[in-house]
């Protein structure tokens, strides 16, 4: 076995330490997939000329950041946990990091939580801000999928969402068993492979807002592909046949009303 096989034996997943609080890797990543995707936003605001003045997009930026947290640990509970009752009726657990007095901090969190919780945040900002929706969404679906690399990337580091069993040269040893390292997979497909088709896409595109269709489209197909390597939720399993996951049964179904919704709108000239 080489080191990459045993990577998790000798890499730590907390970078440092601030005083007694550790500060892990995964963090560090999610922190760096928000800000690169706030720098990659303006980088195409300047490039395409599109009409965002001043400090728009960092105060969008803003209301985003708190509609995908929010989004996402409360659809991991929803969606996932296993004790979602008990977090509905103590509310105030929902984002304690400490478990018996121990800080091991906010884990558990939900991409398609994340984007409920974007999409209600975003058209909270366009009707606030009175910046029309579709613009707004055309320019996050350009600028989120490089960025998301970061968290999958982080999903890796911090030793979670591990892929199935394999025997591949490349495969990563969790507790004893080789397995894919399916949060790499993601970051290729869900990420790059996304960014491709979305950046490819625009200049054919031919209403306000059809980018992030095209971006959800596109994000559930390659999520649904990336979870074949991706070990279910071991508090969910698999949902059918043995072989699919939630995941991409919801990844899929994102798919669906994506192209559902592209059908509506390319013909209409209505404005998403």
């Amino acid at each position: 076995m080489s080191a990459w096989n045993n990577i998790y034996e000798t890499f730590d997943p907390v970078a440092f330490k601030i005083f007694s609080l550790p500060v892990h890797w995964y963090g560090i990543m999610y922190v760096l997939a928000l800000f690169s995707a706030l720098y990659i936003g303006k980088y195409f605001i300047k490039k395409d000329n599109l009409e965002f003045k001043g400090k728009e997009i960092e105060n969008y930026f803003i209301y985003v950041e708190i509609g995908v947290i929010l989004g996402a640990r409360l659809g991991y509970i929803l969606f996932y946990d296993t004790n979602t009752l008990y977090y509905l009726s103590h509310p105030w657990q929902i984002f304690n990091p400490f478990v018996n007095g121990e800080f091991v901090g906010i884990r558990g969190m939900s991409y398609h939580g994340a984007v409920l919780g974007f999409l209600i945040s975003s058209y909270m900002y366009s009707k606030k801000h009175k910046i029309e929706f579709g613009k707004i969404m055309d320019l996050v679906a350009i600028s989120v999928p490089l960025a998301f690399v970061f968290g999958r990337i982080g999903n890796f580091l911090n030793q979670e969402l591990i892929g199935r069993e394999t025997d591949v040269a490349w495969g990563i040893l969790v507790d004893g068993v080789l397995r894919h390292p399916s949060q790499l997979y993601e970051a290729l497909l869900e990420g790059i492979g996304v960014f491709i088709v979305v950046y490819m896409y625009k200049n054919y595109q031919k209403f306000s807002g059809e980018l992030i269709l095209v971006y959800g489209i596109s994000y559930g197909i390659f999520r649904a592909i990336a979870e074949i390597w991706r070990a279910p939720d071991v508090q969910i399993g698999y949902v059918c046949c043995n072989a699919i996951t939630q995941g991409q049964v919801m990844s899929l179904a994102m798919s669906l009303v994506g192209l559902i919704a592209w059908f509506y709108f390319k013909d209409k000239k209505i404005k998403i």
